[in-house]
């Protein structure tokens, strides 16, 4: 019983964090703001963010007609949601953005660099005639992965 609780609290450890890889293989082109591939390996909680829009928290649409005040605020509103559920950006694997004109894309990159900095996910931009209402330029949905928590193991009576 010695020895089974002995290799329990050692592999523990080792057992209970999901492992993030991020790879851009040199076959492929030069990612700029984010990582082809993500791996998450283990145990852990997965976190799906819905895509979050230029909305405060009153309901109020920030930054009408501007892009990179509406990406100011959909990055916030994500770190509002990563928190909520134990994350951050350094946990998210992987990124949706659906912006209404690929010309300001500059501008969402531009912000979105500031909140990611090196640790980047995989990421799709695409470019849509419009979301659910005419003021929105941006949309960006997220998945996080964080590792499994540990637990405490009840001691044999």
């Amino acid at each position: 019983m010695r020895i089974a609780l002995s290799v329990v609290f050692v592999l523990l450890p080792v057992l209970a964090f999901a492992q993030v890889k991020r790879t851009n293989p040199p076959t492929l082109s030069k990612p700029t703001g984010y990582t082809h591939i993500v791996e998450v390996n283990g145990p852990g909680k997965t976190i799906y963010i819905a895509g979050q829009i230029a909305l405060d928290r009153d309901g109020n649409v920030v930054g009408a007609g501007n892009m990179k005040a509406q990406a100011e605020q959909v990055f916030k509103n994500l770190e509002t949601a990563l928190a909520a559920a134990g994350a951050k950006f350094t946990d998210v694997v992987k990124m949706n953005t659906f912006i209404t004109d690929m010309d300001q894309a500059p501008a969402v990159r531009e912000v979105r660099a500031r909140y990611f900095g090196d640790t980047t996910p995989a990421s799709t931009l695409v470019q849509v005639v419009k979301l659910a209402r005419p003021e929105f330029l941006l949309e960006i949905e997220v998945i996080a992965a964080l590792p499994a928590t540990a637990r405490a193991i009840p001691a044999a009576k």
